[in-house]
């Protein structure tokens, strides 16, 4: 296919599948995304992007299917545990010190790991407080089950055996449930982070693992709107490969390795 021919067809691609899921993928890196989206497509014997939208827009499964493969929904509780000590032992007293109520936004929460391992380590360290958490992601059916609050096995695998004792009780073999006191305090809400309006006056952000195929505007973007919506004092939390190399340009202080901090005025 002639390479005008193929561009032509991507970019009504891309324009017919915003209107369809609110996505815009001018956001995305285009090679890579492009790539993930074709060894899709061969799985499903077509060669044309558009005549894969016509295959999304008629199989809803499907459709479902390609929104999950396009948000990367891998997810565990406490998530590279060292950093969960460095705000269980650092960020959080430090947050503390300004506000004794925080409000947290885990966002790009996927299945509900990281609010629930937030909700969790809050309570052991404050067990008459209630904290205020937004856990917010793009799937709708990732937050499905967020809602629902059960998990196998190995996504529990970082969680200490005190605490799987305290926080979840056992379904089956092979899977365990959240208790319900640590739903509480949590809010999950569909939200599209590159089009949709932010909530402000958090202590803590963490946006982790969420925008590895964003381009570096979209990037930039998000995080300058992160800023507006911490208080002064404020953390943002990213992924370990998610260093933020213009974090000064964005207005952000380095706080710790992964961690940067709002000014306070």
């Amino acid at each position: 296919m002639a390479a005008e021919v193929v561009d032509r067809d991507w970019e009504e691609f891309k324009t017919k599948f915003n209107t369809k899921s609110q996505i815009d993928l001018n956001q995305y890196k285009p090679a890579q995304m492009q790539r993930r989206i074709s060894n899709l497509m061969t799985r499903h014997n077509v060669t044309r992007y558009m005549d894969f939208f016509l295959l999304l827009d008629k199989d809803e499964a499907l459709f479902r299917y390609f929104i999950d493969y396009l948000t990367i929904n891998v997810t565990e509780f406490f998530r590279t545990p060292e950093k969960f000590v460095e705000l269980e032992q650092k960020v959080i007293p430090d947050l503390m010190q300004q506000n004794s109520r925080l409000k947290i936004w885990s966002a790009g929460c996927s299945t509900g790991a990281e609010p629930y391992s937030m909700s969790i380590m809050m309570s052991d360290l404050t067990p008459r407080v209630k904290h205020q958490i937004l856990a917010s992601d793009l799937d709708v059916k990732m937050l499905a089950k967020a809602k629902e609050g059960v998990y196998q096995s190995n996504e529990l695998k970082n969680v200490s055996p005190a605490r799987l004792a305290k926080y979840f009780r056992k379904v089956d073999n092979d899977h365990c449930a959240v208790l319900p006191e640590v739903k509480e305090g949590i809010v999950f809400q569909h939200h599209n982070l590159l089009l949709d309006k932010y909530d402000s006056g958090f202590d803590l952000i963490s946006c982790r693992n969420v925008v590895i195929y964003f381009t570096e505007e979209a990037k930039d973007k998000l995080y300058r709107r992160f800023l507006e919506a911490l208080r002064p004092g404020g953390v943002l939390f990213v992924g370990g490969t998610e260093a933020i190399l213009n974090f000064r340009d964005i207005g952000f202080q380095h706080y710790m390795p992964f961690f940067y901090r709002k000014p306070m005025k």
